[in-house]
């Protein structure tokens, strides 16, 4: 090794003893970097807000009419199912941390960074969902640099949702410029 590289080195031995220690806390081990109780606390916050974007996706699925409707119903069906899946991925990271899943709806919508707002027709529905989905990517983006180094697995389960919610977003911005029949944005 030549001078000026830096080498990975560890104590196996720490590490082996301290393995056997504690194992009722399964993977959360003593060199956990983030602070386990707001970890917990940010992830059920998470969690009430892809419980929330599902139930309005749901919602929008099944109600959406006029003469666009089917696709419309078809993309907010598939946004429904992969929010199902963020929730799911959520729960279970909570409970590899030692923590308890909050599905309990008494003060699910007090605990979401997103809101049920249903909308009046097609095209609010679909800007509903768009608003939805900006929260969730500014939120995401928060969590992602709140965990940062201190919890890498956390950290990289945050950053698949985010790439996932910020596809949502623009499709329902595809969507709307579709159904509105004006771009957003001038370029």
């Amino acid at each position: 090794m030549t001078t000026g590289q830096s080498s990975f080195s560890t104590d196996i031995a720490t590490i082996r003893k301290r393995a056997r220690e504690h194992l009722e806390q399964g993977a959360l081990t003593p060199n956990y970097g983030a602070d386990v109780e707001t970890a917990i606390r940010v992830l059920n916050e998470a969690l009430a807000t892809e419980i929330v974007c599902v139930l309005r996706y749901r919602f929008h699925a099944v109600t959406a009419t006029g003469i666009a409707s089917e696709s419309v119903k078809a993309e907010f069906e598939e946004h429904a199912q992969e929010e199902e899946a963020h929730m799911l991925w959520i729960a279970e990271r909570i409970n590899q941390l030692g923590g308890k899943p909050n599905f309990n709806p008494d003060g699910l919508s007090s605990r979401s960074a997103s809101q049920y707002v249903e909308g009046k027709n097609l095209v609010d529905m679909i800007k509903e969902d768009l608003v939805a989905e900006r929260i969730a990517i500014e939120t995401y983006r928060e969590m992602i640099r709140y965990f940062a180094e201190h919890d890498p697995t956390t950290r990289m389960l945050l950053e698949k949702i985010l790439a996932q919610e910020e596809e949502h977003a623009n499709d329902m911005h595809d969507l709307l410029v579709a159904h509105e029949g004006k771009p957003m944005l001038d370029h």
